[in-house]
C-alpha cells in the first residue's frame, strides 16, 4: 500500500515497462474531461445567449406596447379634433345626409 502511494508520488508508473496502458488511460480520461468542459462552455453560452433574446423580446414588446398606445390615443376623436383645429378645418355642424343611388338596368 505505502509502496503503491510512493510509486504514484514519484511518478514511477508512467516510466514502468508496462507505462503505456497507464498512458492510455490517462489519455482517455484527459479528452473526455476535455470533451466535458468543452460541452459546460457550449451549454453556458446558450443559456446567456437564451437570456439576452428574452430581454430583447421583453424590450421589443414593450415598445410595441407603447407604440399602440399612441395610435391609440392619436384615433380618438377629440384627438383628430385637435389636429384638425390646428390645420383650420372644424367639425361640420350639418350632419351628413345619405345618398341613395338606384340602379339604371
Amino acid at each position: 500500500m505505502k509502496k503503491g502511494i510512493l510509486n504514484i508520488l514519484k511518478g514511477t508508473f508512467l516510466v514502468n515497462d508496462d507505462a503505456f496502458k497507464n498512458w492510455r488511460m490517462i489519455l482517455f480520461v484527459s479528452s473526455l474531461a476535455f470533451v466535458m468542459i468543452a460541452s459546460s462552455h457550449s451549454a453556458d453560452k446558450k443559456v446567456h445567449k437564451i437570456a439576452r433574446l428574452n430581454n430583447e423580446a421583453k424590450e421589443l414588446r414593450s415598445a410595441f406596447v407603447d407604440g399602440r398606445k399612441k395610435l391609440m390615443e392619436l384615433k380618438k376623436e377629440s384627438m383628430v379634433e385637435l389636429k384638425m383645429k390646428e390645420k383650420g378645418l372644424a367639425i361640420s355642424e350639418i350632419p351628413p345626409t345619405k345618398i341613395k343611388v338606384k340602379s339604371q338596368n
